[in-house]
């Protein structure tokens, strides 16, 4: 795979998992609102998505490294698969309650994490099981703290706290 889309994808995907899961988590854990997941979910694929690809591709310009193809290249692939990892936690969401749907969509996350983690150890070299163990527990860490943060938020200003 082209080192520009391995970069843009890189990107996109494990922000789209971490951002996504701790936004979901948060979100679940401070509200309890389905309509409030769903709606911080697809605001955060475009908003972040966007984001994202831009700061790929200031990165990229900044680095002297790669052609304007090449820059273009990371932009797209890690916009892409931003939307597309982001998006893809919604069809649990849509499907199920939220108490059985945010527990599965950490396991989806993990594995998407993991599974990418793999082929990028496999690709340098290194012990894929160590580098997934690693970007798992970094993932795990995210979720813990947005669950935290969003219990929090719920005791300080939720609807029976003010």
């Amino acid at each position: 795979m082209r080192s520009t889309y391995l970069r843009g994808m890189g990107l996109g995907l494990t922000t789209g998992v971490i951002t996504t899961l701790g936004v979901m988590v948060g979100l679940y854990s401070g509200t309890h609102s389905k309509l409030a997941v769903v709606g911080g979910v697809i605001a955060l694929a475009v908003a972040d998505g966007l984001s994202d690809a831009i700061g790929m591709h200031i990165s990229e310009e900044a680095a002297r490294t790669s052609t304007k193809r090449q820059i273009w290249e990371a932009t797209f692939f890690a916009f892409f698969s931003k939307v597309a990892a982001t998006l893809s936690f919604l069809i649990p969401i849509i499907l199920l309650e939220l108490r059985e749907a945010v527990p599965i969509s950490i396991v989806w996350g993990l594995i998407l994490i993991s599974l990418f983690s793999y082929y990028i150890a496999r690709n340098e070299g290194e012990n894929p099981y160590k580098v997934m163990l690693e970007h798992a527990l970094l993932t795990v860490g995210v979720v813990a703290a947005s669950h935290y943060i969003g219990v929090l938020v719920h005791e300080a200003f939720g609807e029976h706290s003010i």
